[in-house]
């Protein structure tokens, strides 16, 4: 079994600062939004940068190393999972390296843990080679949300990140549902990231926060514009901040506050 880093100087006398973005789509994007995201997620002084898949558009190489240029221009540190995008779609890599390109440019875990300021975090992969859509968590990630955000030190913020929704039903129903939010009860996860719809959300569910992103920097806008999620947390309380972009740059939208944790 894995064990988290150390944790890198806690402190429970402010609030931990998640900065969450999602669905880049780099190959698909916005310019401009790429430009200055950078900015404006800086100037929060996010404890933590979260970034919830689909970093490209088509899975290219040319993609992925514009990917890592932005991320190696945000704030650190950073825990980023992979979306359904982030494989090869009609290629011999799906079967033989689908995630080799993740893995050389982006984290070679597949299930990275983060640990900063009174913040534990872990990411999870939930998009398996042979679906084309839709998640999966299986039961042995599961047992890890279990193991390692319900040893996390008491006082931290424990913050489960993944691609697809878990509170979403119907046909995007992530295959598993029932199993991670069993985890998730049981590990007393606080917040719970997620992207994939483009639509931001925030919902709150056993006791659990779930935030969707939508589209940080894309071009597949579905009826809003493009944004990230700025979430505070402090003991008992969860406020998320949409920085929503606009013709003079990123400005504060919809804030869901007083969400209770």
């Amino acid at each position: 079994a894995r064990t988290p880093p150390d944790r890198a100087g806690a402190s429970m006398n402010r609030p931990a600062v998640v900065a969450h973005l999602s669905d880049l789509h780099i190959g698909a994007h916005y310019g401009y939004a790429v430009d200055s995201i950078v900015a404006d997620v800086t100037a929060a002084r996010p404890d933590l940068v979260v970034v919830t898949g689909d970093l490209t558009m088509r899975a290219r190489t040319e993609e992925f190393r514009q990917a890592r240029e932005l991320l190696g221009r945000l704030p650190g540190p950073l825990l980023a999972v992979t979306g359904n995008h982030d494989l090869p779609l009609a290629s011999w890599r799906r079967v033989l390296r689908p995630y080799h390109r993740w893995n050389s440019w982006i984290d070679a875990d597949p299930q990275p843990i983060r640990r900063a300021a009174a913040v534990t975090a872990l990411g999870l992969s939930s998009m398996p080679r042979w679906r084309w859509k839709n998640g999966r968590v299986s039961a042995r990630q599961a047992g890890e949300v279990t193991r390692v955000l319900g040893g996390a030190p008491d006082g931290d913020v424990r913050l489960l990140a993944l691609h697809h929704p878990p509170l979403a039903t119907g046909t995007a129903a992530l295959i598993g549902r029932e199993r991670l939010l069993s985890a998730v009860r049981a590990a007393r996860v606080d917040l719970v990231l997620a992207g994939h719809t483009h639509v931001p959300d925030v919902r709150t569910h056993d006791g659990t926060v779930f935030v969707v992103a939508g589209t940080a920097t894309s071009r597949r806008l579905r009826g809003t514009g493009c944004s990230w999620s700025l979430i505070t947390v402090r003991p008992g309380q969860v406020s998320v901040c949409e920085r929503v972009l606009g013709p003079d740059g990123w400005r504060t939208g919809r804030v869901a506050d007083s969400v209770r944790a």
